[in-house]
């Protein structure tokens, strides 16, 4: 079969539309990010660490909408770019890269991967108002990280809709997420600011498993689960009953 030859573009490449959308990072939510993306007729750059070159099966699954990019070329494409790498990485990114911008971030704190963080493990901030201070001149808002990769495209358009929660301090920031998370398929709640966002990190009253099939199955093994869709009513509700996690405690 033939193959669609790998593209690289770089920043001066670019102009501005109003579905274009830029992700760093092609792991497991940042490709399932994508993947959402391209289905609702954004145009999409994604890059990684490793390199334009490294994303050729990826794009070409992707299709035409998508092309691979350096990471100064995602982070200035379209209104909004998403940051899908582990919290240990935002400090390899290139200095200013997303100066400027609103940034969809999807990470969380994961001491296994990250090591111990004392501000965090001490509940002196959140996950969400730690990364804003990494990244000081970005408008920066979470959504996505409270849900696993494989339940997104799964739940993505589901009928009874599911409901995402998306928190920032930047009003105008956050509308653009939110429309974001829209187009993609999923219905938005406020989840108000970033010192709010512990509703919805890991070991919350909102984490993952409000989006399992089978709670005893996904606790088990989450991987054969093929999720249920969670209504806004229903997340707002899970969000205000939402309780602080030991973050100190935290272990995966």
């Amino acid at each position: 079969m033939h193959r669609a030859a790998l593209v690289i573009i770089t920043t001066r490449e670019l102009t501005i539309t109003m579905k274009r959308i830029g992700i760093i990072g092609s792991g497991a939510i940042g490709t399932a990010i994508a993947r959402l993306a391209v289905g609702a007729d954004y145009e999409v750059v994604i890059a990684n660490s490793r390199g334009p070159q490294s994303l050729t099966e990826l794009v070409d699954e992707l299709g035409p909408r998508a092309q691979a990019g350096e990471v100064d070329a995602a982070a200035r494409f379209g209104e909004v770019a998403v940051l899908a790498i582990p919290l240990i990485a935002y400090t390899a990114l290139p200095a200013g890269v997303l100066d400027g911008r609103t940034v969809l971030s999807t990470g969380n704190y994961y001491p296994h991967r990250e090591g111990r963080i004392a501000e965090l493990d001490g509940l002196e901030t959140t996950t969400a108002e730690y990364e804003q201070a990494l990244l000081p001149g970005i408008r920066l808002v979470k959504a996505f990280n409270n849900i696993v990769a494989h339940h997104i495209p799964l739940l993505a358009g589901s009928q009874p809709r599911t409901a995402l929660a998306v928190a920032g301090d930047d009003q105008a920031a956050k509308a653009q997420v939110s429309a974001v998370v829209g187009d993609l398929g999923f219905d938005v709640v406020d989840a108000g600011s970033l010192e709010e966002s512990w509703r919805f990190e890991p070991s919350s009253g909102a984490y993952t498993k409000i989006y399992a099939a089978s709670q005893e199955g996904f606790a088990a093994d989450y991987l054969p689960d093929r999720g249920a869709a969670v209504t806004a009513e229903r997340l707002r509700e899970l969000l205000a009953a939402s309780y602080r996690p030991d973050v100190a405690a935290r272990q995966f």
